[in-house]
């Protein structure tokens, strides 16, 4: 059985090299003992008599219960649900998308695991960039800086907030001595204090410290719970970049990776699922086992609903940022 949330052992609850993996997962059938142990960490339980005990059927993705015979399916109610592609194929592509430093592309999944088309590579990584956030996650505590980057397409004649063309990304990473902590991302609608303070109140605990620049839709944090301590970036004396450094961080390295890894080919409508791939790595950046991001990823890939390519092209059921 896997170990819980702290007690998890490399060599053991995940591989810890290209070679182990190769070795774990040689084929279907041990991707699929592998995903039992995920979905049912603590012991298979029957959901129609409570029976723990079962056997995996010879053929197709099913357990049957011992006592009741009832089936139960492996990978219903998860992202995996529904998938043509062997497992092996989206196990290498999850080793693949949490092994490289800076991600990886549609056309370079498709390249190094030799998939048919461009089409079939992209749904897979947009369906694992949405496995990447955490159901239930904690929200960020303390003191925290929170501002707005824009991303996307070029805005002549206007720049910071209102830029056309662009994207809108809230932006709140927590303070962690002269360093950063976590980051949380969402794509907003607008700039409006509403729009705003919803967005902060998604990512950030109540009662923790927020810091801003003195733009007036930040104006209600106080009344929702919030110590506001916003500073007004003109007469500071210092550039933005100086008195928040933090959040102006993130929103350069928000956009390097872009640019760098998508060559900032990302609409808007599938933004969220970057976000989400961003936060998910740098929240993870001061891990040092590749194999830990592969089963965290896995981990949280069979507690998300499947979604169709056809929701997932249009931007429907779009993702919030990890």
């Amino acid at each position: 059985m896997l170990g819980g949330m702290d007690a998890l052992v490399a060599g053991s609850d995940y591989p810890r090299t290209l070679r182990e993996f190769n070795t774990w997962f040689p084929d279907e059938e041990a991707c699929l003992d592998y995903l039992v142990r995920l979905r049912w960490p603590e012991g298979f339980i029957c959901s129609a008599c409570g029976e723990q005990r079962f056997w995996r059927m010879s053929k197709g993705r099913n357990l049957r219960c011992a006592y009741c015979r009832a089936d139960a399916s492996i990978t219903a109610g998860t992202i995996l649900a529904d998938t043509r592609l062997p497992l092996t194929t989206w196990f290498a592509a999850a080793w693949y998308a949490t092994g490289t430093k800076q991600g990886v592309s549609a056309l370079g999944l498709q390249r190094v695991l030799g998939l048919g088309s461009y089409e079939t590579a992209w749904a897979l990584l947009h369906k694992l960039r949405r496995a990447m956030i955490r159901p239930g996650r904690d929200k960020l505590a303390g003191e925290v800086e929170a501002d707005e980057t824009y991303v996307g397409g070029l805005a002549e004649h206007k720049r910071g907030r209102g830029a056309a063309k662009k994207a809108i990304v809230s932006v709140a990473v927590e303070k962690r001595g002269l360093g950063m902590g976590r980051v949380r991302l969402a794509r907003i609608a607008d700039v409006q204090a509403a729009t705003l303070l919803a967005a902060l109140e998604d990512a950030v605990e109540p009662g923790a410290v927020i810091y801003t620049d003195h733009f007036p839709g930040y104006r209600g944090l106080a009344a929702a719970g919030y110590i506001h301590y916003p500073t007004a970036i003109s007469s500071s004396g210092n550039p933005a970049h100086v008195v928040m450094p933090r959040v102006h961080r993130i929103a350069s390295l928000l956009k390097r990776w872009l640019l760098g890894t998508h060559q900032g080919a990302v609409r808007p409508q599938h933004l969220d699922d970057y976000l989400a791939e961003f936060a998910f790595r740098f929240n993870r950046r001061s891990s040092h086992h590749r194999g830990l991001l592969f089963h965290r990823l896995l981990e949280q890939a069979v507690q998300l609903d499947h979604v169709p390519v056809t929701a997932i092209m249009s931007g429907r059921s779009a993702s919030p940022a990890a």
